[in-house]
């Protein structure tokens, strides 16, 4: 049932999807499909090579092996039931299942935001005080900055997860979207949603600004320290790596800031939907590209694991 009496409370949601077109629904699935499974074996790859080589083990692979697995989680928390809508057709999900959905959703995507910020002040910590980084960003340093990242995503998500849901939905149960997003479900909602929508733009703006302060800072005396490098191929290296982390960065924050730092009469569902795809299922493929593929240390490590593996098959 699509549409329901004010009287009615809503007990499960329908999808629209990104399209109702009969002949993409196949080729839509295999796109995603491949997309998904890049996601996962391209950051459980990077996670398995840090885990496995002892020269990655440093502050700055443990923060992107923490990376690789948010970006798994949060993309495993939407991916998969896009994939069975465009496969069978269902496109329907239970009030629980959204519940679950936008918790761990937001909880992931939270961490992330932050882990994005955490790794730039570790770069600024490696370049501009590499006497005492060792003594900056000890094991115990870096476990808890992880951990901080992490416990912050689950109580924001909670805070959004309960408000959220604390709502009434009797209008209709037919989400304009392709998962449980925030805007998307307090669009269904016969409730004042006035507070929810502070408390969105509020965190919203907290987890941004603050994260977008660190990322901003470090890369300032990042850049300042560069230029007084006398190694041209020294300033070509950390140029390199910055520009790949602040793509990912422009592409993760602004897709975020244009999904929920705009007042609600100007969202476009069509529009958000857009921006979703990027940040929810594009962006997590993209993070091992854009973090580890091109770098130097990760390459080896992979070429000693396929060597390994070709020792381990011969003998």
């Amino acid at each position: 049932m699509t549409s329901m009496e004010n009287s009615t409370e809503v007990n499960e949601f329908r999808f629209l999807g990104l399209t109702d077109t009969p002949e993409l629904q196949i080729p839509l699935f295999i796109i995603f499909t491949l997309i998904y499974l890049i996601t996962l074996m391209g950051n459980l790859g990077i996670i398995m090579l840090i885990l496995l080589d002892s020269c990655l083990h440093t502050p700055m692979y443990f923060f992107l092996s923490n990376l690789s697995l948010v970006d798994c989680a949060y993309s495993s928390a939407v991916t998969p039931k896009v994939m069975a809508g465009f496969l069978t057709g269902d496109k329907v999900i239970s009030y629980g299942g959204c519940v679950a959905q936008m918790f761990f959703f937001v909880a992931f995507a939270s961490a992330d935001c932050f882990l994005l910020a955490v790794m730039a002040y570790d770069r600024h910590a490696a370049v501009c005080k590499p006497l005492h980084y060792t003594s900056t960003m000890t094991t115990r340093v870096c476990a808890q900055m992880s951990l901080g990242c992490h416990v912050w995503g689950l109580v924001e998500s909670a805070i959004h997860t309960g408000f959220t849901f604390c709502l009434s939905f009797c209008r209709s149960n037919v989400v304009h979207h392709f998962f449980c997003d925030i805007p998307a479900i307090l669009a269904l909602s016969c409730s004042d949603i006035y507070t929810n929508e502070i408390v969105l733009f509020i965190l919203a703006a907290f987890n941004v600004l603050f994260a977008l302060t660190v990322i901003l800072t470090s890369y300032l005396f990042i850049f300042i320290a560069i230029l007084r490098m006398r190694s041209a191929e020294g300033r070509k290296k950390a140029f390199s790596t910055c520009a790949s982390h602040l793509t990912s960065v422009t592409i993760f924050y602004g897709t975020v800031i244009f999904m929920y730092l705009q007042p609600s009469s100007t969202h476009s569902m069509d529009n958000d939907q857009l921006a979703s795809v990027f940040y929810t299922i594009i962006v997590p493929m993209l993070n091992p590209i854009v973090y580890s593929l091109r770098n130097k240390e990760v390459n080896n490590a992979f070429r000693k694991a396929i060597k390994k593996m070709k020792v381990l098959l011969s003998t």
